[in-house]
């Protein structure tokens, strides 16, 4: 509340430069000034506001992978992703938040002058307890709130904090004396927001002349005078040490121990992380919501994922000091590795089934969460990381992760001892990433290899693995012929395995496209319609789509638009569900053709439009294939011919401005 100085102050800033940084002390309220200065900025900007929460990111070289993902661009190109970043901001105009960037200065201060120089619409707002020190840089500190005075901003913060946790701190702001004693309890706090959420969350427990007595003494006590600090600061420590010591015993050893998490987490997570010793399982969601009560924990319901939890950054670096303190650090910090791990392998396993969409939904929440697990692991167990990083071979693959999935494997890969199986599997699963980003060279060898390990290893899953990617390694480029032989169904009759695994759904996915690539659409369509059923028995949703693009390619190419169209807009559907931006890009293409096929320029230009915008947040437009290619071409001459091409270009423009978050 208040702040109204410093909206006025960011919002002429916002129009007149292009970097702005709000500094200042842990607690004193940047990112929620940063929340209400944009609010004003979604209807100015054109191209809206992009929030990036970088508090959980601890590797510096996941900074770029991480705006790109928050920014819709699931990069599928070989170029560095900063590249492909700032030629996708080139032409657009927004204002990019990286909210706190204290641990990543030097990086954030060379992506923002990367981003800057490549995109002229573009604006960065910084939240950082320290600023980027960049030449073009306009720093705002943040000071704390107003304390004179009865109607000061800061005793208003506090007391609708302590009505929120009680009504019975009523009858204190009704009488001038003890509301005089609140006043003074907001100056010895310094007005600092975060200290007086948590004073004031402990009026539930003690009276405001309670707090006034002893906020003195505790804050003498628990002052730590061995590291220096400016006041402010020290202020702040000191007020977090005072809840810490206001918590029953349990509180403050879960607060330890929960300040391993990066991000937000769940309640299992929390259980099976924080419990042992005195803290059994069973009293860890009790004891979370006390914790939860004093503000020490924030606590919020998402629609699909019940309730999530977290940390703020300044509470949680006081935990994590207190877990050193307690010896506890590695145990947890493993905890938390190895129960992530867990929750992927998990994932892999029912990823080809009627939890598939739910799957996806979980691990993308918990996506900060598994990159901490895999840096841990990465030095901690290695061969724990290279199964993890293998585990995850749909996260990197189907959800638009492709970059950070490559460098996990890449680093896993080169560290790991060559367990078989487990290498094996994070093999092939970099192949995967090869494939989509165009290496082609290097996924072909990939898949050599994989197949050479798995005849050795006499799986028939493996071999199935090894030839779908070794199929896609050649088909992409335009070799049908031979990925139908490596693929199609004597090779899969070959290596056997169950008809319903992964890697024989794969190949029967590869075969389908062959078919179609070599104009056997009727066998193309009899070999999509068989993979649609078994998904459908399965409850699988990813390769199902995939089937309905294959049997609404055949029906376009054997003249039957409306066919073609029923097929792609079932695909559309599932791709959206899980979120596959290349799924959707290559049937907004199809679509269109489809539309234009059945007389609709129009329509078909305007979704042309919309799937040039989708390619863009892929990277690879129709992923350099020539058959894709083609496809989007047809589609093309179709619409022009039957609308012209001032209409088109006037409707294709019209498509290209669809939202694409």
């Amino acid at each position: 509340m208040g702040r109204q100085r410093e909206l006025h102050l960011l919002g002429r800033l916002l129009r007149e430069r292009r970097l702005i940084t709000l500094t200042g002390v842990g607690g004193v309220g940047k990112s929620r000034l940063a929340l209400r200065a944009v609010t004003d900025a979604c209807r100015t900007r054109r191209d809206g506001v992009w929030w990036v929460e970088l508090s959980p990111l601890r590797d510096p070289a996941l900074l770029t992978a991480t705006v790109a993902h928050a920014v819709g661009l699931a990069d599928h190109s070989p170029r560095p992703l900063d590249e492909e970043l700032c030629a996708w901001m080139a032409d657009r105009e927004l204002l990019l938040v990286l909210d706190t960037c204290e641990h990543l200065v030097p990086d954030c201060r060379h992506l923002a002058g990367e981003l800057l120089q490549s995109a002229p619409g573009l604006t960065i707002l910084i939240t950082s307890r320290e600023p980027l020190r960049s030449a073009i840089e306009a720093v705002v500190e943040v000071r704390p709130l107003p304390c004179e005075g009865p109607d000061s901003d800061a005793l208003a913060l506090f007391r609708a904090r302590a009505l929120a946790a009680t009504p019975r701190a009523a009858a204190v702001f009704a009488d001038p004396e003890r509301t005089a004693l609140a006043a003074e309890v907001c100056r010895r706090l310094d007005g600092i927001p975060l200290a007086l959420e948590l004073a004031g969350a402990r009026l539930r427990l003690w009276t405001v002349e309670q707090m006034a007595e002893r906020i003195g003494e505790r804050f003498e006590m628990l002052s730590d005078v061995r590291v220096p600090r400016p006041p402010r600061h020290r202020t702040m420590r000191t007020t977090i040490g005072w809840s810490h010591e206001l918590c029953e015993p349990l509180e403050r050893l879960l607060w330890a121990r929960l300040s391993v998490f990066t991000g937000d987490f769940d309640i299992a997570a929390a259980r099976a992380v924080c419990a042992g010793g005195p803290l059994p399982a069973a009293r860890v969601e009790r004891v979370l919501s006390g914790l939860a009560a004093k503000s020490v924990v924030l606590r919020t319901e998402e629609r699909g994922a019940g309730a999530r939890y977290r940390l703020l950054d300044t509470i949680r670096e006081y935990g994590h000091d207190w877990l050193g303190e307690l010896g506890e650090t590695h145990l947890v910090t493993d905890r938390h590795a190895h129960w992530y791990a867990a929750l992927s392998h998990a994932a892999d396993r029912g990823w080809m089934g009627p939890g598939q969409v739910d799957w996806y939904r979980r691990i993308t929440a918990e996506h900060a969460q598994l990159r901490t697990a895999l840096e841990h692991l990465l030095t901690a167990d290695p061969t724990a990381a290279l199964e993890m990083a293998g585990a995850l071979w749909f996260y990197w693959f189907a959800c638009g992760h492709v970059h950070e999935g490559r460098a996990f494997l890449e680093r896993a890969l080169a560290v790991a001892p060559r367990a078989e199986l487990a290498y094996n599997q994070a093999l092939w699963s970099l192949g995967l990433t090869m494939v989509l980003q165009g290496d082609m060279d290097e996924a072909r060898r990939v898949g050599e290899q994989c197949a050479r390990d798995a005849a050795h290893l006499a799986d028939p899953e493996r071999e199935l693995r090894a030839a779908y990617l070794h199929a896609a390694s050649v088909l992409m480029p335009g070799d049908p012929l031979r990925a139908l032989e490596l693929a199609g169904p004597r090779a899969r009759a070959a290596h056997g395995g169950r008809t319903t695994g992964p890697g024989w759904l794969l190949c029967k996915l590869s075969t389908s496209y062959s078919l179609c690539a070599l104009g056997r659409f009727e066998e193309a369509t009899e070999e999509a319609r068989s993979l649609r059923e078994v998904c459908a028995e399965l409850g699988e949703r990813w390769m199902r789509a995939y089937a309905d693009y294959i049997l609404a390619v055949a029906a376009l190419s054997m003249g039957d638009h409306g066919e073609a169209a029923r097929h792609v807009r079932a695909m559309l559907s599932g791709k959206r569900l899980l979120g596959d931006r290349l799924g959707i890009a290559l049937g907004l293409d199809l679509l269109a053709a489809a539309v234009a096929g059945l007389g609709d320029g129009e329509l078909a230009a305007r979704l042309l439009g919309t799937g040039h915008a989708w390619w863009r947040t892929v990277g690879r437009p129709q992923m350099g294939s020539p058959s894709l290619k083609a496809v989007r071409d047809q589609g093309e001459r179709q619409a022009r011919a039957a609308i012209g091409d001032a209409a088109f270009e006037a409707a294709f423009r019209g498509g290209a401005a669809a939202p694409t978050g």
